[in-house]
């Protein structure tokens, strides 16, 4: 006879809705942050991205910016440096 065990763990913590977000459709004054991690092609990933989006909405105005190197998290400066320039950023995590 064959048994099978359910790997999955019990769930307890409390499921938290992520929040945050910015109103991209209709907006004509909106700046927009691409994070790249700093992986090969990251950088070109968020370009296709930026182009898909502004195909959608041509009002939004990109910032791009890059890591650098994907182990280490953005750096104090570059953070200020985004929240100063921008309402919303798309990063790219992961390769």
């Amino acid at each position: 006879m064959i048994e099978y065990h359910n790997p999955a763990a019990q769930v307890v913590l409390e499921v938290e809705p992520y929040t945050l977000s910015a109103s991209v459709t209709g907006s004509k004054e909106i700046s927009i942050g691409f994070l790249a991690n700093g992986f090969p092609d990251s950088e070109n990933f968020l370009n296709e991205i930026q182009k898909a989006m502004q195909a959608i909405e041509p009002g939004i105005e990109v910032c791009s910016y890059n890591k650098g190197n994907a182990s280490m998290p953005a750096n104090e400066e570059m953070i200020s440096k985004i929240k100063s320039e921008c309402q919303a950023v798309v990063a790219a995590y992961g390769h």
